[in-house]
């Protein structure tokens, strides 16, 4: 079964047709079709990465806020 997102890539490279495929060979794969296949799966593991980071900071932000709010032992340090 062919990926129609991949079939979709490849019919809108147009003048760049030429030289994923020399890129594809440099690389060692068979097809156009499994070099453009693993470059889009490539750039979503990329995105789902960059996602699951970012919800890391923001986690890590809130950790660091409660944990500065209870080292406030005093009512003169609290805004």
């Amino acid at each position: 079964m062919e990926n129609q997102q991949v079939l979709n890539f490849i019919d809108n490279l147009r003048g760049k047709k030429a030289y994923e495929e020399r890129k594809s060979k440099k690389l060692g794969l068979n097809s156009l079709y499994e070099y453009i296949e693993n470059k889009l799966l490539l750039k979503a593991q990329a995105e789902a990465d960059a996602k699951i980071t970012s919800e890391k900071e923001v986690l890590e932000s809130n950790l660091n806020d409660a944990a500065t709010n209870k080292t406030r032992s005093c009512s003169c340090c609290e805004h």
